[in-house]
């Protein structure tokens, strides 16, 4: 899967965020970023969840 995509060089960061900069605007890049933020939080305190969930479950 991460074959296709190859290895990100600086330059291609640079072009990445400079696209994301064009599309949201500067003035809603923070809000994105916290977005994005709470989004991984969420999804990590669910996988921790199940897994605590699975080990309970192979405990009985």
């Amino acid at each position: 899967m991460f074959g296709i995509i190859g290895n990100f060089g600086p330059w291609e960061l640079i072009l990445i965020l400079a696209i994301v900069l064009i599309v949201v605007g500067p003035g809603k890049l923070p809000k994105v970023g916290e977005s994005m933020g709470k989004a991984i939080q969420s999804f990590r305190k669910a996988k921790e969840e199940e897994f605590d969930e699975l080990d309970e479950k192979e405990k009985n």
